[in-house]
């Protein structure tokens, strides 16, 4: 399986902490050994999977995509549930 990230997730995690790196680096394994592990989104955002998870007692959501025809996961981004899906120009 391929892994990408999008400039929008590579813009929010360089900006966190090392502290915070290494719970979402934790969560991102978590994503790439099982990518079922999100919820699907309905309607306009049905290309995209969320994981919520706690990073450093804040309650964090990981936005991916995946691929099964090509085999590949990207992280579109991670940030607070404030205007995380507003955010989502894409």
């Amino acid at each position: 399986m391929q892994i990408f990230q999008s400039n929008k997730f590579k813009k929010a995690y360089k900006k966190l902490h090392a502290n915070q790196r290494q719970e979402l680096n934790k969560a991102l394994e978590q994503i790439i050994s099982d990518p079922e592990i999100g919820e699907q989104k309905k309607g306009s955002l049905v290309w995209l999977k969320v994981h919520k998870c706690k990073i450093v007692n804040q309650l964090t959501l990981i936005g991916y995509s995946v691929d099964d025809d090509k085999l590949t996961l990207t992280f579109v981004a991670i940030g607070s549930h404030e205007n995380f899906y507003r955010d989502l120009n894409i």
